[in-house]
């Protein structure tokens, strides 16, 4: 079992809030270590801005369970309301991620009080404070997320996976109900993708060359992603009209298959080129060389609409031309972009791609 950064931060948060507790003699300081919990973020900005949410929710959590100890007391059915109480507020401006922290302070207030009950309850603010605190100065400063090498080497991965799939059904070899399983594993993954990738756009640079490089960055990523939704389009389609394909005429599946052999071979030199371990022309120089010819590729599917009887068959595979077309010019938009990144700004674009990260 391999443990993530987050499970790591998690322990560590934990750890250096009840020692700060301990080391400033604060009664209970497991409250610290609790609410150290839930301010773990996956990202330094986006721990920043719960840093925030969570004092607001501490000090909302912290004034109602004074206001309604003072005035009722201890008692569970009170803690039971203010928690309510509680709840509504933030629900109201709109943090409910910090519900569980505002929970805390309030039971943390209010389980058993003593007779100086405000600086009791103050105490208490803090030490859930300090757990918050904790939380942020680990994410600042402990395994920062290298968010380049993990988007760059799932792209990376589920492109191949797609690839392969689309080279095993264009020779009719694949198994119908297992390429139906790893689309939909594929589909998630995707999604989990998109995920990280909104992760790495959160994160900010602070400085405003690094900044125009990001954005650069982003643009780069953003379409990666697009083209290799649009190869897991082409793959879906190709799977749907598995049957439809076996019985095209020869010359016909096999402008298809030489067709897509060239987008799948040009996606894979892009991804290669965009780390630098390919020439730059070398992608460029498949496109001069016109190896992917959509004019014949149109003219041999329309001349197929003429000698087929069963014309569902023809606007069935229609479909899957268009995507096709749209699957190549999306990369030769990601290409142009890859040529542009390495021939601009070259200092400014470093990738922060680790390769020992390949597998992690």
């Amino acid at each position: 079992m391999k443990l993530g950064a987050r499970i790591i931060k998690t322990g560590i948060a934990i750890t250096l809030a009840l020692y700060l507790a301990t080391l400033l003699k604060i009664p209970s300081p497991a409250f610290a270590g609790i609410a150290a919990i839930f301010a773990i973020q996956p990202t330094i900005y986006r721990s920043y801005l719960s840093v925030i949410e969570q004092v607001q929710a501490n000090i909302i959590g912290a004034a109602f369970a004074i206001l309604f100890g003072l005035i009722f007391g201890p008692h569970p059915f009170v803690i039971g309301l203010t928690v309510i109480i509680v709840i509504a507020i933030n629900l109201k401006i709109k943090i409910e991620n910090t519900i569980p922290v505002s929970i805390v302070t309030v039971i943390a207030i209010l389980e058993s009080p003593g007779e100086d009950f405000i600086e009791f309850s103050l105490i208490r603010f803090g030490t859930v404070l300090l757990g918050v605190l904790s939380a942020f100065i680990v994410n600042l400063i402990f395994i920062p997320p290298k968010y380049e090498t993990k988007l760059y080497y799932r792209i990376v991965d589920n492109t191949e996976e797609i690839i392969k799939w689309i080279r095993i059904n264009m020779r009719q070899v694949s198994e119908y109900s297992e390429l139906k399983t790893d689309i939909e594993k594929i589909k998630d993954k995707m999604i989990k993708l998109d995920q990280l990738y909104l992760l790495y756009k959160e994160e900010r640079a602070y400085f405003k060359q690094n900044i125009y490089a990001k954005s650069r960055k982003l643009v780069l990523f953003r379409q990666m992603l697009v083209t290799t939704n649009r190869s897991l389009d082409t793959l879906k389609k190709l799977h749907r009209l598995e049957n439809e394909l076996h019985h095209l005429p020869e010359d016909f599946k096999e402008i298809l298959a030489n067709e897509l052999d060239y987008l799948i071979d040009f996606h894979e030199r892009s991804l290669l080129k965009f780390i630098g371990k390919i020439k730059p022309q070398s992608t460029t120089d498949l496109i001069k060389e016109g190896q992917f010819n959509k004019q014949e590729l149109v003219d041999t599917f329309m001349k197929f609409k003429g000698s087929c009887i069963d014309q569902e068959c023809f606007y069935h595979l229609l479909p899957l031309i268009a995507v096709i077309i749209d699957y190549s010019e999306q990369l030769e938009h990601l290409d142009t972009l890859i040529n542009s990144f390495h021939n601009y700004h070259k200092e400014e674009n470093e990738l922060q791609i680790n390769e020992l990260e390949e597998n992690s």
